[in-house]
């Protein structure tokens, strides 16, 4: 009976023991399992630290302090350049500035204008690190996409705020890129949560203070002059007659569009004939239909006096293209013709799609008003507003970036005028920021915004490798060099003069008249 109960006792428990063991590990496998499908099921939409992809979206947006190019082969000398600058930095020396452009940018005239602007933003970057004055604090440059057209600009403006509340010291927002709505809106919600944002290449009149005598964007200043002032340096080289001139023009239009239709439109007053709208693309950078309407524009031009010559127009660059290809065809080929734009010419200088013939024509001239220009300086001796030493204070910069230890950048060229302004607009920031701690300890966010009012006269303006910058009290350029630039016959951009929108360079004290 003894020996019964023990095995009883025994062989009893082992069984509901060995159960219990057993109904615990299914338990465990089967939440493991569950887990698993669920770690699974979350996709990992991570690109590198800081970037991510947005669910529905293919692009990898956000902030990168990272060697990580945004997928784009061309960026990469320039990433890991900065990347090796930002290393030598010693905690605590340095404040953070972003460069916000579109790094994951389709089309190829854009990307080149991006890679310039990483260019000219480093370049500046290095120059301010390794002054040899020593000046503080130190610069930390880091990477914002928005995305190509700027549709993630809140992921990444609210991550650029977290950055500046917290060790990262983000101080500034430099670049900026293309005047579309988009930018528009990062713009206002930037300057809006009190970071400055200095614009590099933007010159719509809608993204810029002082329109109105209001300030929109508390904070924000500008290298680059206005669309209204490029179009009064333009009519003051061209000496554009609104007897003579055709107004060709975007009718949905976008902030850089519209506000150089709108400049064109006061120097066309009194004009003979009615201005000729074209509807592009929603995304201005692809081809559309235009080219077709463009072809049946400038038919109407050929049914225009001879007198008439100069035709304004006020849209984008591929749709610039295309009217140049379809004006080249004109049936009148003996008619003499004149194209003035905005700096939205730039980006034609070496585009493969523009026909060679259009510039060839004799007939047929194509100008723009550029941001800046290598030979501005070199060919033009302005005694004031600028000068051929500041410009060469860039180029020994990039002579060194050829041979290290600044570079490689990657292909570096100068005649869009990218590079430049980027530089400029860089070394805005790092004046403001220095200008808001004279001490050369880190400055509060609100004090490097405040500073844009008193960037002129001798001793406190910029002496920009584009021409002075001095600002007026609403944080735009006074009175800015407007470099006139021509297409060639072989597609390049020839300086031609440098134009003022007051009509003359500023006196030599560079202050904004009441």
């Amino acid at each position: 009976m003894a020996r019964l109960w023990v095995w009883l006792r025994e062989d009893v428990w082992e069984i509901r023991f060995r159960r219990y063991i057993a109904l615990t590990l299914v338990a465990v496998l089967v939440g493991l399992g569950v887990w698993g499908g669920m770690t699974a099921a979350k996709e990992d939409r991570s690109c590198a630290p800081g970037v991510v992809q947005p669910k529905d979206s293919a692009e990898c947006v956000g902030v990168s302090s990272t060697t990580y190019a945004f997928g784009r082969p061309q960026f990469a000398d320039a990433v890991r350049a900065i990347n090796r600058e930002n290393h030598r930095l010693a905690p605590g020396s340095y404040v953070t500035v972003a460069l916000l452009e579109p790094f994951t940018a389709t089309d190829a005239d854009n990307l080149r204008d991006v890679l310039h602007e990483l260019q000219g933003a480093y370049l500046a970057q290095y120059q301010a690190n390794h002054d040899t004055t020593g000046l503080k604090p130190k610069i930390r440059l880091v990477l914002a996409n928005p995305g190509a057209t700027g549709a993630s600009w809140r992921h990444t403006v609210d991550q650029l705020e977290r950055m500046a509340k917290g060790p990262d010291r983000l101080r500034a927002v430099t670049g900026v890129g293309l005047s579309t709505d988009n930018n528009q809106k990062a713009v206002e919600e930037l300057t809006r949560r009190g970071i400055p944002v200095i614009g590099s290449s933007i010159t719509a009149d809608d993204l810029a203070n002082g329109q109105n005598g209001e300030d929109p964007f508390p904070g924000l200043a500008r290298v680059s002059p206005t669309n209204t002032d490029e179009a009064r340096a333009l009519a003051s080289f061209a000496k554009v007659s609104a007897a003579n001139a055709f107004l060709v023009y975007d009718r949905t239009g976008d902030p850089y569009t519209r506000t150089l239709q709108r400049s064109f439109e006061k120097m066309l007053k009194g004009a003979r004939y009615e201005a000729q709208p074209f509807t592009p693309p929603a995304d201005r950078s692809k081809e559309g239909s235009t080219a077709n309407v463009f072809a049946q524009i400038a038919n109407i031009l050929c049914n225009t006096p001879k007198g008439t010559d100069t035709i304004l127009f006020a849209g984008r660059h591929t749709q610039l293209r295309q009217f140049i290809n379809a004006l080249g065809a004109r049936g009148c080929s003996d008619r003499r013709f004149t194209v003035l734009t905005g700096d939205e010419g730039s980006y034609l200088a070496g585009d493969k799609d523009l026909d060679p013939a259009a510039l060839e024509d004799p007939h047929m001239t194509v100008r723009y008003t550029a941001l800046a220009h290598p030979d501005a300086w070199l060919e033009d001796r302005a005694r004031t507003g600028g000068s051929a030493a500041d410009a060469k204070v860039l180029q020994r910069l990039l002579d060194r970036a050829a041979r290290g230890p600044v570079g490689p950048l990657g292909k570096v060229a100068l005649d869009d005028g990218q590079l430049i302004i980027a530089y400029d607009a860089m070394r805005l920031a790092v004046h403001g920021i220095r200008g808001a701690s004279p001490t050369g300890r880190i400055p509060a966010l609100v004090d490097v915004g405040l500073q844009w009012p008193q960037v002129k006269g001798k001793q406190l303006r910029v002496n920009g490798a584009s021409g002075w910058i001095c600002l007026d009290a609403h944080g735009n350029p006074y009175d800015k060099a407007v470099p006139i630039v021509e297409l060639t016959h072989d597609s390049r951009a020839r300086f031609v003069r440098i134009a003022w929108p007051e009509g003359k360079p500023p006196a030599a004290e560079c202050l904004p008249p009441s």
